[in-house]
């Protein structure tokens, strides 16, 4: 009865799955043991046997397993071809005897499975929590199959796995060992390890025997609230005026923001919001940051049933420190290059020019703060603004400026010469 399996191929087109045989009678003979599933109870199954040596046609003999006799001694198809398929099918041993250029015999069994249990629903649901209830197990625990030696009962036990899956999809811890799954997301743990979800998401639970695969599904509506913003830009000077872009969802009741900075006692200043205003910082809105220095930007909201979230802006608000840097050349002769004296300045409150000929005599002013000093293109080279250019010469130049940090420039770096070339 052993099986030569070189030259010779046998296959089940719809099977879910296949194992091979153990014989105590013949270890070393490895046959095909067949699942199909049987979910409506009429289900066949089918064989298609191939040679892959020799010159076809070939001659098929197909036999099935008789449990009276022992053996394979119920011949019901006989075929001519390259290939041939055995439709209509029951549980049981097949064999078929293949003949022409090349001889060979293959064995194979076939098993009907039928669907195992599947149920999966909503066990609760909480601000910070969604535990899931699955349910699973097997109709059939075991598939029979015969040792052809002496027709003595073999039998493979069944296997089921399952899998929880989302849609859209959501982290569920152990979702292939857990049964059960809880996904959580306390607000008092900081390391958020699970992302609640916050839109309605189909929750489904797969279960595979090795036959046959059930699914259970529920539809999840969910309550939890997420915060969620984005600021632009995140740096340059002062004063710093900063977009705030809402994206939270479900916080409909109270929102506290904390942009970092501080009050004069040290404590951190915050602004709440309740549900009456909301509106306001619903939309895009500004903060302005007035001192230079990094700031860490918080978001606390929460929903009409009372559910938190908070969230931390990944990057920091970065504020320039005030600087000035004094060039010490201009050539204002109208190339579109350099034709400016102008201090480069970051973070400033205010900044004053003065500039002098060699002989003292005041060519330029320039005193300016807010929108007048971010306007502020520097000297043309012209004396006192009229269209009386300036000599080609050496100049003096005072500049005072007191920056955003309270960092003040008066002093002998802020005195020096510059040359006008044309």
């Amino acid at each position: 009865f052993i099986s030569v399996l070189s030259g010779a191929q046998i296959t089940a087109p719809g099977m879910r799955s296949v194992k091979n045989t153990f014989y105590p009678s013949a270890p070393a003979v490895k046959d095909p043991v067949f699942f199909f599933c049987r979910a409506t109870g009429s289900e066949k199954a089918s064989l298609t046997a191939s040679s892959q040596s020799g010159t076809g046609p070939f001659n098929f003999s197909w036999y099935k397993w008789n449990d009276v006799t022992k053996s394979f001694s119920d011949l019901f198809l006989n075929a001519s071809g390259l290939t041939s398929t055995a439709t209509g099918l029951d549980e049981g041993g097949y064999r078929v005897s293949i003949t022409g250029s090349h001889d060979t015999v293959f064995t194979a069994w076939v098993v009907f499975d039928v669907p195992p249990r599947s149920s999966a629903a909503l066990k609760q649901q909480l601000c910070y929590r969604v535990a899931l209830d699955g349910d699973t197990g097997t109709t059939l625990h075991r598939f029979y199959y015969r040792d052809p030696a002496n027709g003595s009962y073999l039998s493979f036990k069944n296997q089921l796995t399952f899998m929880w899956s989302s849609q859209p999809m959501t982290f569920i811890p152990g979702p292939d060992f857990n049964v059960d799954p809880v996904i959580e997301n306390r607000p008092d743990q900081p390391n958020r390890t699970y992302q609640l979800p916050v839109g309605n998401t189909t929750f489904k639970l797969t279960v595979n025997s090795l036959g046959c695969q059930s699914e259970s599904s529920f539809q999840y509506v969910p309550i939890h609230v997420k915060a969620d913003f984005s600021a632009d830009p995140l740096d340059g000077d002062a004063p710093l005026e900063v977009t705030f872009t809402d994206k939270s969802i479900r916080a409909n009741n109270r929102y506290v923001w904390d942009f970092g900075e501080k009050n004069p006692d040290g404590s951190k200043k915050t602004w709440e919001v309740n549900k009456d205003s909301l509106f306001i910082f619903q939309a895009p809105f500004t903060h302005t940051y007035y001192r230079p220095g990094e700031y860490t930007v918080k978001l606390f909201v929460e929903s009409d049933k009372f559910c938190v979230d908070t969230l931390t802006l990944e990057k920091k608000i970065k504020v320039e420190p005030s600087a000035l840097d004094i060039p010490n050349v201009f050539t204002p002769n109208g190339d579109s290059q350099n034709d400016y004296f102008l201090v480069e300045s970051k973070s400033l409150r205010w900044l004053s020019v003065e500039i002098f000929s060699r002989s003292g005599l005041l060519v330029y002013k320039f005193i300016g703060a807010g929108d007048s000093l971010s306007g502020w293109k520097g000297w043309d080279g012209n004396v006192n603004e009229s269209s009386a250019k300036a000599s080609p010469g050496v100049y003096y130049y005072i500049i005072k400026a007191q920056g955003w940090d309270d960092v003040k420039y008066d002093g002998k770096a802020q005195r020096g010469f510059v040359y006008l070339y044309r």
